[in-house]
């Protein structure tokens, strides 16, 4: 059975439509099948661009539509900051706004020790 769930490849579509367009050269076609009839086979051609017009007008909307999705979150990211800069100019370092907004209190914060480099065998540092 035929997976129809996975595109065809581009290479597949071009050699059918050659196949399409190929068609018109055979004088005596009468086929058996309603579906591989020379209408059937132009209508589901015209389709089958149609949808793949439509599925590039999408993907440009789709890729527009992230765009500004993306601009809209760095405006909204950069006015917090900027929000925050200002409870920590007005409210100071050590204040419970500064607490309340996510950041810790000047107060709180551990201050790095200095490590002293490891020492060699013979009393010298590294």
């Amino acid at each position: 059975m035929t997976d129809t769930t996975r595109r065809l490849a581009p290479k597949r579509i071009a050699q059918d439509v050659q196949a399409l367009n190929s068609l018109v050269t055979i004088a005596n076609y009468a086929p058996m099948r309603p579906e591989a009839s020379h209408q059937t086979l132009q209508q589901a051609y015209q389709t089958m661009r149609q949808s793949q017009q439509n599925e590039v007008v999408m993907e440009a909307t789709l890729k527009a539509a992230r765009d500004h999705a993306r601009r809209a979150e760095w405006a909204f990211h950069n006015a917090v900051l900027a929000m925050k800069q200002s409870i920590l100019g007005q409210f100071g370092p050590n204040s419970n706004e500064i607490q309340a907004i996510g950041y810790t209190k000047a107060i709180k914060r551990k201050r790095s020790s200095r490590q002293k480099p490891p020492m060699m065998e013979d009393g010298d540092f590294r």
